[in-house]
């Protein structure tokens, strides 16, 4: 069977903007959690968010192109951008070889509403500009980034809530085994404008811990109260073994196992069955066994019923183990369609330093995580294989295994 490996990552996030930032703060158990005082006047419940940086894009674009990104392609560009330096992946090489993309994205709604906006005020469509299209539509992040980039393989938008990342990384692997691909650009993007978490804040999903923001987002404790929102993007280049091999690529690991699921149930009722058989499907795939698991990364996004039905499901098949859990989100809020991918490239960055990132704001297990071996604080330990898992409205699960090599 042909083999999928990473050879190249790229992140922009409210932890950090490079491997290096996200490294040190994943190590620090730093959040990147705070205050939009806009959304108060918006008229949200609650006014966190995971605080992340506009992209400075002139540099390297012009201004054609930077008109048609809406701002979660602006966090794509960056992320992607940084993923093929990091793989040694130049402009000739884009232009020389056939090269696909699978990009997590559920949502385009700034550039919707701000287009609505000006037709509303100007009564004239044609005051729009010709980029509002391509903001606007859910493959945006893919239609720019393969235009950027001269991408000419594979061009799919993977459109699956709060799994889009996970399941574009599982699609990415499964195009190189069966050889329809060399490489593969995966990942996942995820606005953070006040516009686009308004329905979310109407369903009493969000913390409202405000007078600490750092210690709103509470996986698995029992005290927590709901999600933060976040987002940025996270870009990981998928690569056929041989072909990385020949070009003389560094890889990070090999993406061994994609599993999945669908709970078939209420459209917001997670479920302990469809995460299991997730991961037990990733390992199937894998062919590991849950001794075998290193580290798992949790979904965990610290809402009540999310995390006691994901720790029900730990707690089969990891508890008796006492494999090592946490959830980053504790540091980088829920960043929903992009999470499946950053959190991938979170758990490589521990994979290739050495050390597991702490569940940070855990401090009183209830019924449900009691029984889970849930880090706390940062733990320097090998990381040979690891599992990261991402589930989302409509009951979409997707887990991922990947070997260090």
């Amino acid at each position: 069977m042909r083999r999928a490996v990473i050879t190249g990552m790229g992140i922009y996030s409210c932890i950090g903007v490079t491997l290096y930032e996200v490294g040190n703060s994943l190590f620090e158990g730093k959040s990147g959690i705070g205050i939009d005082p806009v959304r108060k006047e918006y008229g949200y419940r609650s006014p966190l968010t995971g605080i992340v940086p506009k992209p400075i894009l002139k540099p390297f674009l012009d201004r054609r192109l930077r008109s048609c990104l809406a701002e979660e392609c602006e966090y794509a560009f960056m992320a992607t951008k940084d993923a093929f330096q990091d793989a040694g992946i130049d402009t000739d090489y884009l232009e020389n070889n056939e090269v696909g993309i699978f990009y997590g994205n559920d949502s385009s709604a700034k550039a919707v509403i701000d287009a609505n906006n000006t037709i509303v005020e100007m009564k004239d469509t044609m005051m729009l500009g010709s980029g509002a299209i391509f903001q606007s539509m859910n493959s945006t992040v893919t239609m720019n980034l393969s235009t950027i980039f001269k991408l000419r393989g594979i061009n799919m938008t993977v459109s699956a809530a709060c799994a889009s990342g996970s399941h574009s990384v599982g699609l990415g692997m499964m195009f190189i085994r069966q050889g329809l691909q060399d490489m593969v650009v995966c990942g996942g993007a995820q606005e953070t404008n006040y516009l686009s978490m308004g329905s979310f804040d109407g369903l009493s999903a969000f913390s409202t811990r405000v007078d600490n923001p750092t210690a709103a987002s509470r996986p698995f404790d029992a005290s927590r109260d709901g999600l933060v929102p976040s987002g940025g993007a996270a870009t990981i280049i998928l690569e056929e073994y041989d072909h990385a091999v020949k070009r003389g690529a560094r890889i990070y690991g090999e993406v061994v196992g994609y599993g999945f699921s669908s709970n078939g149930g209420q459209i917001s009722q997670p479920s302990d069955v469809g995460c299991e058989i997730a991961m037990t499907r990733a390992m199937a795939d894998a062919g590991v066994s849950v001794r075998d698991i290193d580290y798992v990364n949790a979904h965990a996004t610290s809402t009540p019923q999310g995390d006691a039905f994901e720790a029900m499901a730990l707690d089969r098949l990891f508890a008796s183990a006492g494999t090592p859990i946490s959830s980053t989100k504790s540091m980088t809020g829920h960043e929903c369609w992009m999470a499946g991918a950053s959190e991938i490239v979170y758990s490589m960055i521990m994979m290739q330093n050495s050390f597991i990132a702490p569940n940070i704001n855990f401090e009183h297990p209830d019924e449900h995580s009691q029984n889970l071996n849930i880090i706390t604080k940062a733990r320097k330990q090998q990381l040979n294989t690891i599992l990261s898992n991402s589930f989302g409205f409509g009951g979409t699960n997707s887990a991922i295994v990947i070997k260090k090599l």
